[in-house]
This record gives structure tokens, C-alpha cells and sequence, in this order.
């Protein structure tokens, strides 16, 4: 089902799209493995890429799968990717070790960004970004995901960073980084459960066509040398006071289980799963939607 090029693996779909030259839509693939419960995740990862399908463009969910790295994944290595348990995560810097070593991963914001530009494919759809972790100043801690969209031509759909993390930090981060922003129908920074991070944005933009027309001008001006962000709010926010209460109980726990680096996230996210009666899945999986949706159209136009 698939064809080798490069030290890529395509699927027969990608492969196809870009022979052709039509939109695609990257996929990251931890929020498949790490990010929701079974089977429901298969589930989403399933709709979404029929909803980027449907709009126009190709979806290509990015994986590593024994070894060998997957640009677009066929219905049985997605099931793989969402119901495996030797599925590890894997961020830029654990690809090589990871195709060496013939692991299996998901890869994450960084990672997926990372192939797809090395793939060829411009347009990428995911939840939140990492940023900058509480407590920084102190600890270092800060997402690669910053990093990695510092060098990379792509433009990421997402719904803010999670709003587990440092948002005025981030921010800061990003305009050192000069990594575009914009809104999408909003000059307020979505803080991922949230529509509001209670944060600022200068330059909001209304449509597809839009962004396609940014995306067309950092490429005259040779400002695409780093990503461009679209924050894309999540229309139905999870209560705002449920939120800032297994926010401050997570954090309470953290610290109190010395719970520190890179265990911080999937600690706060899952202490969120299982503290608020089914709501951050619920906000999760409409962000992964709408984002995935945006996308493809930002893709179509991008193609015109």
C-alpha cells in the first residue's frame, strides 16, 4: 500500500497528492497515542482525516512504525498508531534513535512538523502548542515545539498552547523566535481549553484565502525561514471555573509528587482527563476538528 522515497515512506494517497501538486494537511500523531482514550481515538483519527478528505485536501498523518517513518498512514497502521502499547513519544531530537533502534512512535508537534517540511507538505493541523512551562525561570523547561517552528517553512493550525503552560512567556518566546501569529476571527490568544488566554494578539485574519495570501508573502519576503501560527479559538470552551480548578489541584499535585521536565504536560493532561467528568476530552476532540477543517482549507487556498 505504500511506496519508498527517500528515507520516507509514503502512502499510495500522499504519494499521489504530491505527485500531483494538490493540497495536503499534516497530521501529528501523539494526540492519536497519547492524547485520547481508546477506542474513542481511533475513532477521531479517523474523522479527521475524513474532514480534511472532504474539504479539499489530503490528510497525512505522520508516524513511526518499527523503524521506519510513515508520511500518511494506511486504516490498519493507523490502528496500529492508536492501539499499540509499544507506541513511545517522540519528539525532533528521538526520530534518528527511534528509525535506528526500529521503535515505534507518535510524533509530536516538533517531530511532525519537522517531516512534513522534510516531506514537502506546508500545512499542518494539531491541538495546542507547547510553549514555555511554569516556573521557567527556575527549571529551563521549554517545548521544543518553539524550537523547531523557529526553522521551519510551515504553517501550524492550532488552538493556542495548552493553557497548562506559561502563555505570557510563550508569547514572549514566539516574538524572539519571529514566528508569525495570527488570529483566526479573534485578536484574543486562545489558551487551548479556552477561547481567552487573557492575552492579546495584533493581527487577526477572517478566512482562508487570507492566510494564503500571508503564506504567499513570507515567501516574496523570505520571512518563511520560521512557521507561521494560526490560532484558531475553540468555539464551545470548557466552564472556565472547572478549568482553573483541576488546573490549580493538578498543579497542587505536581509538586507535591515532585512531578518535574517533561513528565509536567502528560501529568497536568491526564490529572485534566480524569478531573473534569469527560469535558477536556469533549474541548480535545473539537479542537482536533475544527483545527484539521481550517486547515485543509488554508491548504486548497494556498493551491489556487
Amino acid at each position: 500500500m505504500t511506496e519508498t522515497f527517500s528515507a520516507l515512506n509514503y502512502s499510495q494517497e500522499v504519494l499521489h497528492a504530491l505527485k500531483a501538486k494538490t493540497p495536503i494537511v499534516a497530521l501529528e500523531s501523539t494526540i492519536i497515542s497519547h492524547g485520547m482514550p481508546r477506542p474513542i481515538n481511533l475513532q477521531v483519527a479517523q474523522e479527521v482525516e475524513e474532514i480534511v478528505r472532504r474539504r479539499g485536501a489530503t490528510p497525512a498523518t505522520i508516524a513511526v512504525l518499527d523503524g521506519v517513518v510513515h508520511i500518511g498512514l494506511s486504516p490498519n497502521q493507523l490502528a496500529d498508531i492508536a492501539n499499540r502499547d509499544d507506541i513511545v513519544k517522540a519528539s525532533s531530537r528521538d526520530l534518528a534513535i527511534a528509525v535506528a533502534t526500529k521503535k515505534s512512535a507518535a510524533t509530536t508537534v516538533a517531530a511532525t512538523a519537522h517531516l512534513a517540511v522534510l516531506a514537502g507538505i506546508h500545512v499542518f493541523a494539531t491541538g495546542g502548542l507547547g510553549g514555555v512551562h511554569r516556573g521557567a525561570n527556575q527549571s529551563f523547561d521549554e517545548s521544543a515545539d518553539l524550537t523547531a517552528l523557529s526553522t521551519l517553512d510551515i504553517t501550524v493550525v492550532c488552538a493556542g498552547v495548552k493553557s497548562i503552560l506559561d502563555v505570557g512567556a510563550t508569547l514572549e518566546r514566539l516574538e524572539t523566535l519571529a514566528i508569525g501569529l495570527v488570529g483566526y476571527r479573534t485578536q484574543s490568544f486562545p489558551g487551548f481549553y479556552l477561547t481567552d488566554s487573557g492575552f492579546t494578539l495584533e493581527h487577526q485574519v477572517n478566512d482562508a484565502r487570507e492566510v494564503a495570501s500571508i503564506i504567499s508573502a513570507r515567501g516574496i519576503l523570505a520571512t518563511n525561514h520560521s512557521a507561521l501560527i494560526v490560532a484558531n479559538p475553540v468555539l464551545n470552551q470548557m466552564d472556565r471555573a472547572l478549568h482553573e480548578s483541576v488546573l490549580t489541584s493538578g498543579l497542587a499535585l505536581a509538586s507535591t509528587n515532585n512531578i518535574v521536565g517533561k513528565d509536567v504536560t502528560p501529568f497536568l493532561l491526564e490529572h485534566f482527563h480524569s478531573h473534569s467528568n469527560g469535558e477536556s476530552l469533549r474541548v480535545n476532540i473539537e479542537i482536533i476538528k475544527s483545527n484539521a477543517s481550517l486547515a485543509a482549507d488554508i491548504a486548497v487556498a494556498s493551491a489556487l
